[in-house]
């Protein structure tokens, strides 16, 4: 019989984990899994899952103006009964497609705002009979800190609980999940490490595609400081005359890409967003970027030179702690985040163009393979891949 897994994904600001699982479920397609795809927030058009089916919950984000706040794809804030109408539709779900696994996405080191389905989906898993499904996470290397300590402790509860294992997305050798999970040491028995989920390695672009530089944020919702700091930077540094793409993600609005390219002079060119940017980054010089998972795991592949300056909101600590130990480890040139300005990043182009392209052959990039074998082998009840 063919196993058979149910993702479970929410997306509720950025994309980027979306585009991780997305990954994953194509590699597990490609293992000759069954794989159904649960979607919880705002669908993304031309998402590629291969040929598995998406069943769309009805869609909830967070709040524009209070995060801990779901809203509906409108802005309404999500009541009661539509809560009750998606875990309703997720047991449905569950129950018609009768998965060997079920996987969820972040969830119990995130997602706490959906414990309203998740965790009656975790029961009826648990407690199906004949045959209980198997319980798996799917969480990146590095973890958002969290403010609150009794958090961290009801995370490991719920695992204890519910969860058979935990899937890290990432390199042991690049870092540990106990450098930003406190109580690691506690789950480690449940622990297996899939590598970074990269794109496959892309074909460099040609022709008026490729460009010296590419400067990006991602979706753009908090980016355009980066922008308007490595705009003026490039005429500080040694790259002032060479080709520049400016992707100033979807988030952009008219008003910053008018100051935007005011800024820019000759030989810039800006897009809101390209479907292909692993290949745009095969052909570059030099990337400047954030730090978020997605976006590193497109420079590890790609092998460009890298200069990465981490989102600080004065909450956010994953990507300052990417961003350090890239620096420490020679993957890339970090700007601290307290001095994102124009003289630092022309620094860090200069300091970047006169060494050589850094070794990433160390760091494991074949996460999306791995962690298919992994849920295929416990989906058929099979000894985990090494």
């Amino acid at each position: 019989m063919t196993p058979r897994v149910l993702f479970y994904v929410q997306h509720l600001v950025g994309v980027g984990h979306v585009f991780r699982a997305s990954r994953i479920v194509r590699a597990l397609r490609g293992e000759g899994v069954e794989v159904d795809l649960v979607f919880g927030g705002v669908p993304i058009p031309g998402l590629d899952v291969a040929d598995a089916p998406v069943h769309y919950l009805p869609p909830v984000r967070a709040g524009l103006e209070v995060f801990n706040r779901l809203e509906d794809a409108d802005g309404n804030p999500v009541d009661d009964a539509y809560k009750d109408r998606r875990r309703d539709l997720l047991l449905d779900i569950f129950e018609k497609t009768r998965p060997d696994v079920v996987v969820t996405e972040a969830f119990p080191f995130g997602r706490r705002q959906m414990r309203f389905e998740l965790l009656p989906l975790m029961e009826a898993a648990k407690t199906r009979r004949p045959r209980p499904a198997t319980v798996v996470g799917s969480v990146r290397d590095i973890l958002q800190e969290n403010a609150k300590p009794e958090r961290d402790r009801e995370v490991v509860d719920l695992i204890d609980r519910y969860f058979d294992h935990i899937l890290v997305h990432g390199d042991p050798g690049f870092v540990r999940i106990e450098k930003t999970f406190p109580h690691g040491g506690e789950i480690a028995d449940k622990l297996r490490y899939t590598g970074i989920v990269a794109p496959e390695p892309p074909v460099p672009a040609t022709g008026e595609a490729a460009y010296d530089v590419v400067l990006s944020v991602g979706g753009g919702a908090f980016g355009h400081r980066l922008l308007l700091a490595a705009l003026k930077a490039r005429r500080l540094s040694v790259l002032a005359d060479a080709r520049w793409v400016v992707l100033t993600g979807l988030a952009a609005t008219p008003a910053q890409r008018a100051e935007l390219e005011a800024l820019a002079g000759e030989n810039v060119t800006f897009e809101r967003f390209i479907p292909d940017l692993p290949a745009r980054l095969a052909a570059a010089k030099l990337s400047i970027s954030r730090a978020g998972y997605n976006t590193t795991a497109d420079i590890y592949t790609a092998g460009c030179r890298a200069i990465v300056v981490p989102l600080s909101d004065g909450i956010e600590t994953e990507q300052i702690t990417r961003a350090a130990l890239m620096n420490e480890k020679g993957l890339a040139i970090a700007v601290d985040h307290e001095n994102e300005t124009p003289e630092a990043i022309a620094a860090a182009i200069d300091r970047a163009m006169a060494g050589p392209a850094p070794d990433r052959s160390m760091i494991d990039i074949g996460g999306a393979g791995k962690a298919a074998r992994m849920l295929a082998a416990i989906a058929r009840d099979e000894d985990l891949p090494v």
